[in-house]
């Protein structure tokens, strides 16, 4: 099983798929770039994680992690193991000193969990083969890839005041009042900067 270990390039709000966000892996030794659309609430932790962001009360992926801790079980790694009709499927993959064991869920999921252990994250060289894009620095695709008909996407960017105002509102509607104080105090960072 050929792999490559991905890192997170950023996160934006979906212009195909209301109320989605885009997630933005990309290889760590290579060009590919692999988007993925994924759920309002991962959107929300991850964009979190990636900015800092500290709550007064654990998070539903912190508190799994509170309880995987207690049983001397750690996630090893994520793994982004297949893709079928544009869903991506991921397995977790943890020890616990004496075995090894996969539990499969979401990629939202996986990603927010490799960020609350601080976890590699891994894909198969065929996913990217499928639904891997190839771009330059500068956050392009690359000529090569244009060729193949892909459509031109701006991927440079990671959380956005855009990004994190869309996500300020959906927590004020969940009355999620605490990550709302959050989001809303790193909006005005930003835009004080």
């Amino acid at each position: 099983m050929k792999k490559s270990e991905l890192k997170i390039i950023g996160l934006s709000y979906s212009q195909t798929q209301a109320g989605s966000y885009v997630l933005v892996l990309g290889e760590r030794k290579g060009k590919l770039k692999l988007p993925i659309i994924i759920k309002p609430n991962d959107a929300q932790f991850i964009a979190m994680k990636m900015e800092g962001l500290k709550t007064p009360r654990p998070l539903t992926h912190e508190l799994f992690k509170k309880i995987t801790d207690n049983f001397n079980a750690d996630l090893q790694q994520i793994y982004i193991s297949n893709v079928l009709e544009g869903i991506f499927y991921a397995k977790l993959i943890f020890s616990n000193m004496v075995d090894e064991f996969e539990i499969e869920c979401s990629v939202g999921d996986a990603i927010c969990l490799a960020l609350s252990y601080k976890s590699p994250i891994f894909c198969s060289k065929e996913v990217l083969k499928i639904s891997g894009i190839e771009m330059d620095e500068d956050g392009t695709v690359s000529e090569t890839q244009n060729e193949t008909n892909h459509k031109e996407r701006d991927y440079s960017g990671g959380v956005t005041v855009e990004n994190l105002e869309k996500m300020l509102e959906k927590a004020l509607q969940n009355e999620e009042y605490e990550i709302a104080s959050q989001l809303r105090d790193r909006i005005n960072e930003l835009k004080n900067a």
